[in-house]
């Protein structure tokens, strides 16, 4: 029963989100083998400015070692 969270900037229609959750839903069906029917995804919304508190610092640093795919971009000090 695999569950997918995506979170992304806010601005999308709905019809881009339900879209969105059931191509999510069916790559990890094929990927995974398993059935559409036992994907879930949420899509959140995330305004901009709030985007480093709220998925940087408390998603993407924390989770860092179980990312398959890392963003092409950082909020890491030099």
């Amino acid at each position: 029963m695999p569950h997918a969270e995506v979170k992304c900037f806010a601005g999308r229609t709905e019809e881009q989100k339900r879209l969105c959750a059931e191509r999510i839903a069916e790559v990890i069906a094929e990927t995974l083998g398993c059935e559409t029917s036992g994907v879930s995804v949420a899509i959140k919304e995330v305004e901009k400015g709030e985007w480093k508190a709220e998925v940087w610092d408390k998603v993407i640093v924390p989770d860092r070692e179980f990312l398959y795919k890392e963003p092409g971009y950082s909020y890491e000090e030099d």
